[in-house]
């Protein structure tokens, strides 16, 4: 029987990860004709002064804009928002690239999102289709399908729950049995040695230094056109909270390329070497 290929995950921040910007500043703002600076001090204001939490507070925010300038909270609307993200160079043409790489290399590379932004929109954009899974904050919807309520809020430490659950092979949101139910380590679909995190900032820290700490490898990227933009991830490497910092360009042959390419090639190596411990000795 052939043997199944082991799995390995990258899993991607989206907002300063796969895009330069906030994903409501491309198509939402402006479409309930308001300036990013206004909508972000908005929510802020209320979150400092209701002292929420942020991620919600936004949430709660987008539904408030959207209601008072008659602006569609449809699924669809959100989707439409997707459409118009910019996402950074060479991403589009990067997962099949990565695939063929682990293919060739006899693994099987699985693509995840772990983002503070919102699920509906990232389902918009025309690369929706790569990830296996997008766990991001969304909306309830009533029976008209219109937005009414937050129904999941990422925020930078309930992060870390979706890094277990693609450890554990759980990929709903719901289920909080499944995910803190005992699995030995051997029989976890994603080892944590098998993760690649992409992170860009501060609510990816605690993410990039659980994926690093158990074995795995953290990547905070940063826009290349921005020249302060790397001196501000330095601080990350002398912390030890990652492995990298690349610039933001997914084209192939650059930087990030190849050091995702080459922490594959140790992710097989060290499986080798593993399976190749004295039989006597395990």
């Amino acid at each position: 029987m052939t043997q199944k290929q082991p799995t390995v995950a990258l899993i991607y921040d989206f907002d300063g990860t796969l895009s330069p910007g906030n994903m409501q500043e491309y198509a939402f703002i402006p479409t309930v004709k308001a300036s990013s600076k206004e909508f972000w001090d908005d929510c802020e204001e209320l979150a400092i002064t209701q002292d929420a939490d942020p991620i919600l507070s936004y949430m709660a925010k987008m539904i408030q804009y959207a209601r008072s300038k008659g602006v569609s909270l449809k699924r669809s609307a959100f989707h439409e928002s997707g459409r118009h993200i910019r996402l950074f160079e060479g991403v589009k043409e990067w997962f099949g690239r990565i695939n063929a790489y682990g293919h060739a290399k006899g693994v099987n590379v699985v693509h995840y999102i772990n983002s503070s932004g919102i699920q509906e929109i990232i389902e918009g954009t025309p690369i929706a289709h790569e990830f296996n899974k997008i766990y991001a904050c969304s909306f309830l919807y009533d029976v008209d399908g219109v937005a009414y309520w937050p129904g999941v809020a990422i925020n930078y430490t309930n992060k870390t729950q979706f890094i277990f659950k693609i450890n554990k092979g759980v990929e709903s949101v719901y289920d909080s049995k499944a995910v803190n139910r005992f699995i030995p380590e051997e029989e976890r679909p994603v080892p944590f040695t098998h993760m690649i995190y992409f992170g860009d900032g501060t609510t990816d820290i605690p993410c990039m230094r659980l994926v690093k700490s158990m074995g795995g490898h953290s990547i905070a990227v940063y826009d290349p056109t921005n020249p302060n933009a790397k001196d501000a991830r330095s601080e990350l490497i002398r912390e030890n909270r990652v492995n990298f910092i690349c610039p933001a360009d997914y084209s192939d042959g650059t930087y990030l390329d190849t050091v995702v390419k080459a922490v594959i090639d140790k992710i097989v190596a060290d499986d080798t070497l593993k399976s190749l411990v004295n039989p006597e000795d395990k």
